[in-house]
């Protein structure tokens, strides 16, 4: 059986078509952080369309909510829909596979093992590793535990879970320390790595190791993982730590944005 060649008319119509499709993606795009709320003049140049064919852009878009129109200003902002859309992507994206590019790229900048890790409720949980190219390295099995209070990675979950289940933890004894702390000094300490984006365990877990961990957010904002530095105590002094601690904040940042995080 042969197939007759499209015509010079449904290959018009799929041009015409493949011109729409790009010209809304490309008005879709113009919203960003920075600019939330924009209006028909502004998105004209922008996209190098005549206002008039924007305003009917704009319009399709606000009957099927992927935009809404401000009452005062009459400008433009993306609407609900566009989640409505994106759902069944951000449902399933898989925080592993997301993450694997960065950590190879912050093993190569750093020379130490990276690591991503996820919360159990309990522990840590080691999920996806790229070993040191260095002979002497720190590497953990995948599917590794860890529950010392004073991981890097457990003081990342530990500081953006709900304060009443840390203290349930601590009160059950379910995060080890060694030797013992008194709740209060790690419940501040957990308010420190909030506010500085990042945890460091520096020989207090073992004293042959350094870890340094930062939170890796969904697109709700919410903590899905920790990006973790592994490295010999050797090679890291305390002062090595602030340069370690920004690569591994910047790595977390962009597997973050990956997986949908806003970029604030």
């Amino acid at each position: 059986m042969t197939t007759a060649p499209a015509s010079a008319d449904d290959a018009g119509t799929g041009a015409r078509g493949a011109s729409v499709v790009s010209n809304l993606l490309q008005v879709i795009r113009c919203f960003t952080v920075e600019e939330p709320v924009l209006g028909v003049t502004e998105i004209a140049p922008r996209v190098g369309l005549h206002k008039s064919s924007v305003s009917r852009i704009l319009a399709t878009l606000e009957q099927e909510r992927v935009v809404e129109r401000e009452e005062d200003s009459r400008k433009y902002r993306l609407g609900l829909g566009l989640i409505a859309v994106a759902g069944p992507l951000l449902a399933t994206l898989d925080v592993r596979r997301v993450a694997m590019d960065d950590l190879r790229e912050l093993t190569a900048e750093t020379g130490e093992t990276s690591a991503l890790t996820i919360w159990d409720g309990s522990a840590s949980i080691t999920v996806e590793q790229i070993p040191s190219p260095q002979q002497v390295k720190h590497t953990s099995p995948l599917g590794s535990r860890y529950a010392t209070g004073l991981s890097a990675s457990v003081q990342v979950f530990l500081a953006h879970e709900d304060p009443e289940r840390v203290q349930e933890l601590l009160e059950e004894g379910r995060l080890q320390f060694d030797p013992p702390r008194e709740s209060s000094e790690f419940t501040d300490r957990l308010a420190r790595v909030r506010l500085d984006g990042f945890a460091v365990n520096h020989c207090e877990t073992s004293t042959e190791e350094v870890g340094i961990a930062a939170p890796v957010r969904d697109h709700r904002g919410q903590v899905a993982g920790a990006v973790l530095i592994a490295a010999p105590f050797y090679r890291v002094p305390l002062e090595e730590v602030p340069r370690l601690a920004e690569a591994c904040v910047a790595a977390a940042g962009r597997i973050s944005r990956r997986m949908g995080a806003s970029a604030d």
